[in-house]
Parts: C-alpha cells; sequence; structure tokens
C-alpha cells in the first residue's frame, strides 16, 4: 500500500513539475508576469526563469524514469530531496511578495516531495 501511495504522490509532483517547467521553459516571461501568482517573474531575469524551468522539467523526469527504467533508482528521492529545496525558495519568493495562498500551495508541493523522499530513501527503497 505504501509503494502504491509513493508512485501517486511521484506521479503527482511529476505532473506539477511538468506544467511548471513546460510553462517556465516555453512560455515568454512577459506572459508568466501577467498570470496570477506569475509576477515574480517582472523581478528576474529570463535566464533565471528559463533555468527554472528546466530544472522543473528534469524534477519531472528524475521522478519518474529512474524507478521505471530501473536505471539509478536512487534517483527519485534525490531528485524529491532538490524539489523540497526549490519549494523552500518559492515559499520564501512568494511570502516576500504577499501572495500566501502561493506559501500554503508550495508547503503542499513540498510535503508531497518530503514524502516521496522518506518513503524512498526508507522503508520502500527501491534497493530493499
Amino acid at each position: 500500500m505504501m509503494n502504491l501511495a509513493l508512485w501517486i504522490a511521484a506521479g503527482l509532483l511529476a505532473a506539477v513539475a511538468l506544467a511548471g517547467g513546460v510553462s517556465k521553459t516555453f512560455v515568454p516571461k512577459e506572459k508568466l508576469a501577467a498570470v496570477h501568482g506569475g509576477g515574480w517573474t517582472g523581478d528576474v531575469g529570463v535566464a533565471f526563469v528559463k533555468t527554472l524551468g528546466v530544472l522543473e522539467l528534469l524534477a519531472a523526469l528524475g521522478l519518474i524514469l529512474p524507478a521505471v527504467l530501473g536505471v539509478a533508482p536512487v534517483l527519485v528521492p534525490v531528485t524529491a530531496v532538490c524539489w523540497v529545496m526549490l519549494m523552500v525558495g518559492a515559499m520564501i519568493t512568494h511570502g516576500r511578495r504577499g501572495e500566501f495562498g502561493f506559501v500554503m500551495l508550495n508547503l503542499a508541493y513540498l510535503a508531497l516531495a518530503a514524502f516521496i523522499a522518506w518513503g524512498r530513501f526508507g522503508p520502500e527503497s527501491f534497493t530493499g
């Protein structure tokens, strides 16, 4: 049951990462800045936004593919830990802008990633 819960969590988080990554990588910064919650992009350079987008695309892949392919499955919890750090940064950014709804959303994503990291490093690791 725990393994199934971890797969569902990883799938949900990968979908979030994919959506965020595609938008930050391929949508012009000006359009992102005009969207609710995207105002922070107006305060940073295009390269920073694109870099975050690529990192999110890599996270989407890293949460699923290593386990599915059986190649370096330890990358799944490592990716989850990296996502936790990314969400801390997102929470700080949105908090400074007074966007507390987005802080809570990022906290939920952080909790999901922490659950994946805990589960895949611990009781349901792919090496055990």
